[in-house]
């Protein structure tokens, strides 16, 4: 990214901000959202602004398994970003338990021999409005996600670079953006070592074939695949090994779920133990036609996207009965096991009104519980989703 094509985009992002261009409602109470346009974004369903949060309409995921740069989902959870970063400066400090602590220019760890993944990144709030009791937090309805090619460095290449002490237990990530109040905790995520060195833990840069968007990351974030966005750390400048386990608040109050074998509870009531979120749960939808929508009666094609956190995606089956009988659907193309994985089923459909529903099931056996299950945080939504539609 050029130096006055971002300075173009800090224009954009400051006082004035992104305009709404309209409305969009979410089918869920006090669901009503503007549609917004920022910089490098078509327009995108606006949570809040400061800072950005921007959600992805549901039909671009019909488009195919790749979710476009300027279409993809935006959380930050601090609002002093980094406007004024130059990329000609930018430096990667890797220091801690390390033997040989560094400072990494960005054309360093371009020059590094580089790998891609295409792997999901999900919001962990991604489809929170939908949760009942209603829980605090981002109501996003399911635009919270997206799926793209990363290009970059595995982690594990620098961390040898830099030489891992024994007893390192994990690593923290920081990166440029950070609170407005002293007393707002900065934004550190971990992962345990040995995560951290599996050579798919990602630097990346490139997304899509192009430089990551600025409100993606730029110029450096962090790809862990498989897991949820809250470990995707963005504008990545700073990596630490420590041999304890972290204790930092985003880590140890915050993102976390039930601490039992479906990690859910009762609904309205806590948990009695928690640990932190991790891998996605088994997710599907139909993404050919909306809730509410109509169909013309005969022959047509239900399409979808499933996906998992790691194991890969084995079936989809759908019904058109409410759950009554089941159809195995036709998967497409396997981008990999952390990619969308597209699906397709042709059916027949006289007139009158139809309860669609898809169920994916993974290589491990895992599925998706035709009840929804509930935690207070409103993470780790997978129930079974139907789509209710008029033929005529």
């Amino acid at each position: 990214m050029k130096r006055a094509g971002l300075a173009a985009l800090v224009t954009g992002l400051g006082s004035k901000g992104a305009f709404a261009l309209d409305t969009v409602t979410l089918p869920f109470g006090n669901g009503e959202r503007p549609l917004v346009r920022y910089p490098q974004k078509r327009p995108m369903i606006g949570l809040t602004s400061r800072p950005p949060q921007l959600e992805t309409p549901f039909s671009i995921f019909n488009d195919g398994p790749l979710t476009p740069n300027n279409a993809f989902f935006v959380r930050y959870h601090l609002a002093d970003l980094p406007y004024n970063l130059d990329p000609d400066k930018f430096t990667l400090e890797i220091k801690g338990k390390v033997d040989k602590p560094l400072k990494l220019s960005l054309k360093e760890i371009m020059k590094m021999k580089a790998t891609e993944i295409v792997a999901v990144n999900q919001c962990s709030g991604n489809s929170r409005g939908f949760f009942n009791p209603r829980v605090a937090g981002g109501q996003l309805a399911n635009g919270a996600m997206g799926c793209a090619r990363w290009r970059g460095v595995p982690l594990k290449t620098v961390l040898d670079m830099a030489g891992v002490q024994s007893g390192a237990k994990q690593v923290t990530f920081n990166g440029m953006d950070g609170p407005v109040s002293d007393k707002t905790p900065d934004f550190v995520k971990a992962l345990d070592i040995d995560h951290a060195r599996d050579g798919e833990v990602m630097l990346a840069y490139g997304m899509n074939g192009e430089d990551l968007p600025f409100l993606n990351g730029f110029p450096l974030r962090l790809v862990v695949p498989g897991y949820y966005g809250t470990y995707w750390v963005k504008h990545l400048n700073e990596i630490t090994v420590i041999d304890s386990v972290f204790d930092g608040f985003w880590m140890k109050s915050a993102y976390r779920i039930p601490d039992t074998p479906n990690n859910a509870v009762e609904p309205g009531t806590a948990p009695k133990a928690t640990i932190p979120i991790n891998r996605f749960t088994v997710r599907s939808f139909i993404t050919s036609v909306t809730d509410g929508g109509k169909l013309k009666a005969g022959r047509t094609t239900l399409r979808g996207i499933a996906f998992d956190g790691g194991k890969g995606i084995k079936e989809v089956a759908v019904s058109t009965d409410g759950g009554k009988t089941w159809t195995n659907a036709k998967l497409g193309k396997d981008l990999g096991k952390y990619a969308f994985r597209e699906w397709k089923l042709p059916v027949k459909l006289a007139a009158g009104s139809y309860d669609l529903k898809v169920r994916a099931t993974n290589n491990a056996g895992d599925t998706q519980p035709m009840d929804p299950l509930w935690n207070p945080a409103g993470y780790l939504r997978n129930v079974v989703e139907t789509t209710r539609v008029t033929v005529a």
